[in-house]
């Protein structure tokens, strides 16, 4: 069942770029932003990368922490970083756990194959690790700008 707003996040902990570690925990008391994508360095979520970075000085005034998630392992997400010069933790989630904890390791399908991916999603958490607002099946165009209205709105 799909995570809906006023519930709980669940709790992580997953290795992140850079040798850092990523635990929702540590970011309790701020707004928390995780945005889930399904795979570095493709178009999409190049674009949608590169629309959280440029705002990262916007979210950090609203006192959001921007977090991307995928289960592409820590050495791709390095090379990502690296190349986009993106300035926020990536995690990964290699076994995939926290992915279906959070409901967006899905089955897909494309040209009548069916997979599983991850379903690109974006949740805005509170100060105390709730969820304030989910966006699912997110459509690139304006929707880091979006997110930062809401982080804005958030107490």
């Amino acid at each position: 069942m799909p995570l809906a707003q006023g519930d709980a996040a669940p709790d992580f902990t997953l290795p992140g770029s850079g040798g850092a570690t990523v635990a929702l925990a540590d970011l309790i008391g701020h707004k928390i932003v995780l945005y889930f994508y399904p795979k570095d360095d493709t178009s999409g979520c190049t674009l949608e990368a590169q629309g959280f970075n440029a705002l990262l000085g916007a979210f950090a005034e609203a006192d959001a922490r921007v977090i991307g998630i995928s289960p592409d392992p820590v050495k791709s997400h390095d090379k990502f970083r690296a190349k986009y010069d993106l300035a926020f933790p990536l995690a990964s989630d290699e076994a995939k756990a926290m992915l279906e904890a959070y409901g967006v390791w899905v089955e897909k399908s494309m040209y009548g194959k069916t997979y599983m991916g991850v379903e690109r999603t974006t949740m805005l958490l509170d100060r105390a690790g709730r969820i304030a607002r989910v966006w699912p099946k997110v459509k690139v165009p304006g929707h880091a700008e979006e997110v930062l209205e809401a982080a804005r709105a958030l107490p």
